[in-house]
């Protein structure tokens, strides 16, 4: 098998053992393959010398699998308190808490370009690594994508995906469970253990698939957006953008940009969610109502009673008149292609021929494109949007537009939609 393996003939799963420090009681899991899979349940890597061992012998693959278990739901930043990493023939847990452990060698293999990295979702653990370490972990192959390529579905779970690919149905009874108390469990181990043992398997079968349908490239174009550093940079001045609010005036967006970008930092200041700080409907209001003053401030519905004579209303007043006295010059344009005459038709058509290109090649629809970047392309020929660039040019772009422009027909044949070219 070669790709992103390399030159591998053989790899076998048949038994592996949990490399940690502590008893070697083996407990038995079904396996289908040979009836029995042995499981080391044992305390996690607590301390840098082992994890520095683990990482040295993880390095020796051409891949190792990850995951990691972290919370964020009172923080800003993630709380890495759990990683878990297997080989092909061993498989670790690691105790991010432990007051003895220095992350430094399990960054370094993260960042070791001869060793593939393979997540599921991975998008979070890279964030976790990104702030950590101010690195992102690569080259990397994350399976969710990859069965997205492939044509598994739009964004499938990796219970889903491994019951799809393995036949294995997966104990998710954990995946909320409280990963900074201690000790963990025999349960929590065993949790985190499988979701790394069965990513491998996920892995060599999905590799083999993108090799044989000839997608490696797609979804090595795929992983660039992944792993950007622009994609884990979370600058205030860029805030508004996550915003769905709607602003329409220049003087609107000016307030939008100022205040926005005061939440993030006071939210990275203070290490809190976004919405702890000011929630995403009232920085809208704040936009279009624009007060200069606490008692104007005051009369927002949306705010908490009380809240303007807080030291973060004064705050907000200050980002208003910041945003107020900028020169419309230095603002970002605001994209408002025009529609096109039956515009919302045109969208319909395309996204039957979307959902036609999909299923015809076996590739998740929101891969190749999203509804809004249906709009655009109905509205603008040369629309700056994924699907009218690279392989999904080639396999739905260019039909996209000569559909807009009457080149193309969808007819019914045998009960099936099909693209007709017109003369």
């Amino acid at each position: 098998m070669r790709g992103w393996l390399g030159n591998i003939d053989r790899i076998e799963f048949n038994i592996w053992v949990c490399e940690l420090p502590c008893s070697r009681d083996l407990a038995r899991a079904p396996d289908k393959a040979s009836g029995l899979r042995y499981l080391a349940f044992m305390q996690p890597i607590t301390t840098t010398k082992r994890l520095a061992d683990a990482c040295a012998r993880m390095a020796r693959h051409p891949f190792v699998t990850v995951d990691t278990e972290f919370l964020r739901e009172s923080t800003y930043y993630p709380q890495l308190c759990v990683a878990q990493m297997a080989s092909s023939d061993e498989a670790v847990v690691i105790d991010a808490l432990a007051s003895d452990i220095d992350f430094t060698p399990f960054f370094a293999l993260m960042a070791d370009q001869n060793v593939v990295k393979v997540f599921h979702a991975a998008r979070q653990d890279i964030e976790i690594c990104w702030h950590e370490a101010g690195i992102i972990p690569c080259p990397i192959v994350d399976t969710q994508v990859a069965a997205m390529v492939l044509g598994y579905g739009d964004s499938i779970s990796y219970d889903q995906l491994v019951q799809r690919v393995t036949g294995d149905n997966l104990d998710k009874s954990h995946r909320f469970t409280d990963w900074t108390r201690r000790p963990l469990s025999e349960a929590q181990l065993a949790y985190a253990v499988s979701d790394v043992t069965h990513l491998r398997d996920v892995y060599l079968k999905l590799c083999a698939d993108l090799e044989k349908r000839g997608r490696s490239d797609w979804m090595r174009e795929e992983m660039k957006v992944l792993t950007s550093p622009e994609t884990y940079r979370f600058e205030p001045e860029h805030a508004w953008e996550r915003l769905k609010t709607r602003v329409r005036k220049p003087k609107e967006l000016a307030v939008l940009i100022e205040v926005a970008a005061w939440r993030e930092r006071e939210a990275q200041e203070r290490d809190v969610p976004r919405g702890r700080v000011l929630k995403d409907d009232v920085i809208g209001d704040i936009a279009v109502q624009a007060p200069t003053t606490t008692e104007r401030l005051a009369g927002l519905r949306s705010l908490p009673k009380g809240f303007e004579r807080s030291k973060w209303g004064e705050a907000i007043v200050e980002a208003v008149g910041r945003g107020l006295a900028r020169d419309p010059k230095t603002l970002p344009r605001l994209e408002r292609p025009k529609p096109p005459i039956n515009g919302q038709a045109t969208v319909e058509l395309l996204k039957v021929l979307l959902r036609m290109t999909a299923e015809r090649h076996g590739v998740a629809a929101k891969v190749i494109a999203t509804v809004d970047d249906l709009d655009r392309i109905a509205a603008d020929d040369a629309a700056d949007v994924p699907a009218l660039s690279g392989w999904r040019r080639e396999l739905f772009g260019n039909k996209a537009l000569a559909l807009k422009h009457g080149l193309l027909s969808l007819a019914i044949e045998k009960g099936r939609v099909v693209a007709v070219e017109r003369e």
